[in-house]
């Protein structure tokens, strides 16, 4: 298993894709609930975000699952449930 902090996305997002759309931040607990559609990440951004994630964290996410993490806390919490890579599943 593997924990990334809400603070580790955000940087991640800001590295991979850019800020979020003005006046929003993933910063705080009320941003966990909020939807990335909200701040302006699209699913391709996403998508683009874990595969950094699994290549330095040597996870293995579902882009199926991923997809369907529409907000920070679902997608905190389906990393910290993916399996490394090379574990048995």
């Amino acid at each position: 298993m593997s924990d990334i902090s809400l603070a580790e996305l955000n940087e991640l997002l800001l590295e991979c894709v850019g800020a979020p759309e003005e006046g929003m931040s993933l910063d705080g607990d009320d941003a966990l609930d909020t939807p990335f559609l909200e701040f302006g990440y699209d699913s391709l951004a996403l998508l683009q975000v874990t595969g950094v994630i699994e290549r330095r964290h040597g996870i293995a996410l579902n882009d199926d699952a991923v997809a369907e993490a529409v907000t920070p806390r679902l997608l905190l919490d389906l990393i910290k449930e993916a399996p490394r890579a090379g574990a048995a599943r």
